[in-house]
């Protein structure tokens, strides 16, 4: 679901921003565009990090809903990570993650990806624990 802004209907981020890139060759696929293993970790590292402030510790990724690239990534675009909290349950955070990006030669920027992920807060030892209220 695309949010659009009230005076010119263009498409917009939902959420705020998190983490912004610009990969770079070392980041692509053989085929020389950037790797959806790539996207999948950096929207993992913004989440997570969302998690983690809120859990006040340590939170360990559970689960991640299905994944539809739309738009390839190219070399050198500014790759934007764009985060929504959905929800907080007695040991769990879901959080919504969209990708935008802006490619050098174009002026739009496009939503190329979303998930949810869903964490659980845990101890030390690894253990389930309660997220702090």
């Amino acid at each position: 679901m695309n949010t659009f802004t009230n005076e010119d209907q263009e498409p917009a981020p939902r959420g705020e921003l998190s983490l912004r890139l610009i990969p770079g060759r070392q980041d692509t696929n053989m085929h020389g565009g950037m790797s959806g293993g790539w996207v999948t970790a950096r929207m993992d590292e913004a989440a997570e990090s969302v998690a983690s402030r809120l859990a006040h510790g340590r939170v360990a990724n559970v689960s991640m809903d299905s994944m539809v690239f739309t738009s390839p990534i190219r070399v050198g675009a500014a790759v934007c990570f764009y985060t929504k909290l959905e929800d907080i349950g007695t040991s769990s955070i879901k959080i919504h993650v969209e990708v935008w990006t802006r490619n050098l030669e174009e002026e739009e920027r496009r939503k190329v990806v979303d998930a949810t992920f869903v964490y659980v807060a845990i101890d030390e030892q690894g253990r389930i624990r309660d997220v702090p209220r």
